[in-house]
């Protein structure tokens, strides 16, 4: 019995072991022979295995145990990602070396984003040596100045390697881990270098004739055009490791999150370009208010990016927004009747497809990651992009020629429409030109006579016009004369005798006639300044006031006189002082009131300051000798 038991531990022994060794088989990492016909091979699927690193810590000697080396796995795509943005993954391969292929070979890595790769690369004692590259670290301390990261293989051993990768970005990156030739490589890196120029070499051709066609029309379009180029230029040149390599290559900071700056001018200029291409304000004003919207939002996220966290540059996925509106917007357009719109929708398509492509890969979609052709078909797309949008700005030129021809044949016609009404009316005219010549001629004889007559009639009116001149001029002596005359009786009348307020208002009318009157009174002799007792004098702001020429103070004509600040009319106070100074100062307070209009404190106020003038002034008002009440006028004391 106990036999039959020990043949069954045996047989169940033996099954066992015979499944670890099958599992252990077909689980066994692949190794990639190196022979003399080995240029260049790509590690995929179960020649490459990763193990997640969550938590950061683990040391190559760790990872090397048997414990945790067990836990690798091989990769279930042909290019496997980091899907834990800035957290490490380690990879291994296993290469067995063959002295006998007489070949330099190297291990490249083929994304330029990646931002820390600590390659631990083994000797033929079983000691590893650390390595480390990534665009984090200055471009000069690559081994090839490369845009690729390269790692140099012991090429002189005869046995099989393991090699082992600590990879950590803060973006998405392919690890396209690939081992090649040096004369493969120096093949590749020239045509790939050649490729480059020819990208780059197109994009700057398109917009340098763009920039050619804003010079000379002056369209927004064009700019926005050369401008979205651009960003496509420094946005590519940021993936591709060529910024790095050749504007910027002491700058590992600056050029972990470079390339979020050509984005977000690439996002802002395609849709300006495509506000001003289609004509969307004018075509569908609300798609042009949601660009302007997504135009404001995705700078705001710039902003967000920019100040509170850098690491949101990462999620390019954002750019999805801006592109859909501008390749809606175009489908709208072009449903809509306008042609040109069809070659913007067609570039527009080619670059969806290619960032829809980048798009599903990043969410998990690995079958759709064809290596190479995935890795570079955005920069394709673009391309293409370019293409079709340059198209649709030459449609819209040629739309653009078509109607300037069209309203240029409509303006040759009406040119000759015009040409041949003028001739018309100038036939017309012509005609009318003359029979009005036939009449004149016969009228000029008539005219010719009249006009003889009419020279003698001149000349006796001449003779009769030069006798009424000098009778003029005489009566003009005499009016003046009498004028004066009048004037000299009517003003000694208005200073002695006792007028009425209508005639004393013919006299004196108005403001003017009242300053003039105050003005001829003060200055009667030469001028002289108050203040620095200069004798010249300009003419001042107000009416009959003097300027001083050398200090400037002017003087007006009520100044230094009982009128000085008054707030009644003058002319009123004017009468108010003839009535006080004629009656001797006896009427009343009420009885100026109601013949001036005027308040009876008022009248009550000037006529007693005026009484108190008559009073100081006896002597002089008797010595009057025609001047009358004028003399009441100039108040020496408002000059103290």
């Amino acid at each position: 019995m106990d036999s039959i038991k020990k043949g069954v531990k045996l047989r169940a022994l033996c099954l066992v072991l015979l499944l670890t060794t099958g599992l252990q088989a077909i689980y066994a990492q692949e190794v990639v022979q190196i022979d003399t016909a080995l240029r260049e091979h790509i590690f995929t699927y179960n020649e490459i295995q990763y193990l997640e690193d969550l938590s950061g810590r683990l040391t190559l000697n760790q990872v090397r145990s048997d414990s945790i080396s067990a836990l690798f796995k091989p990769s279930a795509v042909s290019t496997p990602q980091n899907q834990h943005l800035g957290g490490p993954v380690w990879f291994r391969v296993k290469i067995r070396h063959n002295r006998e292929a007489h070949k330099y070979y190297l291990l490249e890595f083929f994304d330029q984003t990646i931002d820390d790769i600590v390659a631990y690369l083994p000797d033929t004692a079983g000691r590893y040596r650390e390595e480390k590259v990534g665009d984090k670290y200055p471009f000069a301390q690559r081994w090839f100045h490369h845009k690729n990261f390269e790692l140099s293989l012991d090429n002189d051993r005869q046995d099989e390697a393991v090699y082992y990768f600590r990879i950590s970005s803060r973006q998405t990156a392919d690890v396209i881990i690939v081992i090649r030739s040096i004369d493969r490589f120096v093949s590749y890196a020239l045509s790939e270098y050649l490729t480059f120029g020819i990208f780059y070499g197109m994009i700057f051709i398109f917009s340098f004739y763009n920039l050619i066609m804003f010079i000379a029309m002056r369209q927004r379009q064009y700019l926005y055009y050369v401008l979205y180029n651009l960003s496509v230029v420094l946005y590519e040149m940021c993936t591709d490791g060529i910024a790095y390599q050749w504007l910027w290559p002491n700058a590992p900071v600056w050029n972990q999150y470079a390339f979020a700056w050509p984005l977000f001018s690439m996002s802002i200029f395609a849709l300006l370009f495509t506000s001003s291409l289609l004509h969307v304000k004018a075509r569908a004003p609300l798609l042009n208010k949601l660009i302007t919207g997504v135009i404001i939002a995705r700078g705001a996220y710039f902003l967000c990016c920019l100040f509170i966290n850098p690491y949101w540059f990462n999620y390019k996925f954002i750019e999805l927004l801006p592109l859909a509106v501008a390749f809606y917007t175009g489908i709208y357009i072009w449903l809509r009747g306008y042609r040109p719109a069809r070659f913007f929708v067609l570039g527009y398509s080619f670059l969806f497809v290619g960032f829809m492509l980048k798009f599903f890969i990043m969410l998990g979609y690995t079958w759709l990651n064809f290596g190479i052709v995935s890795y570079y078909s955005l920069s394709f797309c673009f391309i293409l992009e370019m293409f079709f949008l340059s198209f649709a700005v030459g449609d819209k030129v040629r739309l653009l020629k078509k109607k300037r021809d069209k309203a240029h044949r409509q303006m040759i016609r009406q040119m000759t429409e015009n040409a041949r009404l003028k001739d018309s009316q100038n036939r017309e005219l012509e005609a009318q030109v003359a029979a009005r010549t036939k009449q004149l001629s016969e009228q000029a004889g008539i005219i010719a006579a009249q006009n003889e007559e009419l020279l003698k009639n001149n000349a006796l009116l001449e003779t009769q016009a030069a006798e009424i001149t000098r009778m003029n001029a005489l009566l003009e002596q005499d009016n003046q004369q009498l004028q004066t005359n009048v004037e000299k009786v009517t003003r000694a009348r208005a200073m002695s005798t006792t007028l009425d307020f209508e005639e004393f208002s013919k006299i004196y009318p108005d403001k003017e006639s009242c300053l003039r009157f105050l003005s001829d009174l003060k200055w009667t002799g030469d001028f002289r300044c108050r203040k620095c007792n200069n004798d010249h004098y300009y003419a001042g702001h107000q009416p009959f006031s003097r300027r001083c020429s050398k200090c400037g103070y002017e003087e007006s004509a009520t100044a230094y006189t009982i009128y000085q600040n008054i707030r009644i009319p003058i002319n009123k106070a004017f009468y108010l002082t003839f009535l006080v100074y004629s009656t001797k100062g006896k009427i009343s307070s009420h009885k100026l009131s109601e013949i001036l209009d005027i308040r009876q404190s008022t009248c009550w106020s000037y006529a007693t300051r005026i009484l108190k003038m008559m009073d100081e002034r006896k002597k002089e008002l008797r010595q009057a000798n025609g001047q009358g009440w004028s003399l009441l006028v100039l108040d020496e004391r408002e000059a103290e």
